[in-house]
């Protein structure tokens, strides 16, 4: 198997980075918080480094799951970066979801030292990182996308090349447009539903098989319906994926009304304290309008 580096902890790659020692590669870890790193070795064995390109020394595959654009060039470049500790025909592999702008950027970078590339944001949220379900769409040269598959596989249920550099990023771009669209559609039905004294549970049982059905009704109606946010993928990090994806269509050319509108409602919800909660608590917000 392969010698495989994870850049980032957090709740998506500290799972992540742990299936791939299922899988049986020899794995290095690096996070910004050394304790978590620590703790991560204690549970799943390895080793772990004080720094990126300490820990990219060897590496055949660095992964990376960070937090933005900025975090992304911190554990890439400088004297302590994973490109300078990375060998030539080492491939990057970046799981942060980030602007198309920093992917070919560091895509360039990356080649320039005889490191290969691949933008490869993930969709699935942190249920889909613990139980190895995650979608990944890919950018970059078709030959280093056909070796990092193989590694990607150990957390992934599917795995695509969309294009060249920076495809991959503007496909997850698509994924996160259509979510918030589905996520407010679905609070206004539920909300709806509870104002007309329907009884939401018996309601979605109905449509759910109909053409109104999606992953978010599915795996989130519940909780909706419970008032219960503290899971999931965050308001934070949504309004951040948004603010890419609404700069972007303006670089493009590209109509988002619905999406801007969205993002202002995570807007709303931030203010109410829900920065951290899931990104289906925009229907908290359908519940503040009408206190107000």
């Amino acid at each position: 198997m392969a010698k495989v580096t994870f850049l980032g902890l957090g709740v998506m790659g500290y799972p992540m980075a742990g299936h791939l020692v299922t899988a049986g590669h020899d794995v290095t870890v690096y996070n910004r918080t050394a304790s978590k790193a620590e703790d991560w070795v204690k549970a799943h064995g390895g080793a772990w480094r004080e720094t990126p390109r300490a820990a990219a020394e060897g590496a055949e595959f660095v992964m990376a799951c960070v937090g933005n654009d900025d975090d992304l060039r911190g554990v890439c470049l400088g004297g302590d970066g994973a490109f300078d500790g990375m060998g030539d025909g080492a491939i990057f592999v970046d799981h942060t979801t980030v602007s198309a702008e920093v992917t070919r950027e560091l895509h360039a970078q990356a080649r320039a030292r005889g490191v290969a590339f691949v933008d490869a944001p993930i969709s699935g949220g942190q249920a889909g990182a613990e139980n190895g379900q995650l979608v990944v769409m890919c950018g970059g040269e078709e030959a280093p996308y056909a070796k990092a598959e193989a590694v990607i596989d150990a957390y992934a249920k599917l795995c695509r090349r969309i294009g060249e550099s920076g495809a991959g990023q503007l496909t997850k771009m698509v994924n996160q447009i259509c979510i918030a669209g589905l996520v407010q559609g679905l609070s206004e039905g539920l909300h709806f539903a509870q104002k007309a004294g329907l009884d939401g549970r018996a309601v979605v049982d109905v449509i759910g098989g109909g053409a109104a059905g999606s992953w978010q009704m599915v795996n989130r109606y519940e909780t909706m319906l419970d008032d219960h946010f503290e899971h999931g993928f965050a308001v934070d990090w949504m309004r951040k994926d948004l603010g890419i994806c609404l700069k972007t269509a303006d670089e493009v050319g590209a109509s988002l009304p619905v999406t801007a509108l969205v993002d202002q409602f995570y807007k709303d919800v931030q203010k109410l304290g829900g920065g951290r909660w899931d990104t289906s608590s925009l229907i908290k917000r359908l519940g503040a309008v009408d206190e107000g």
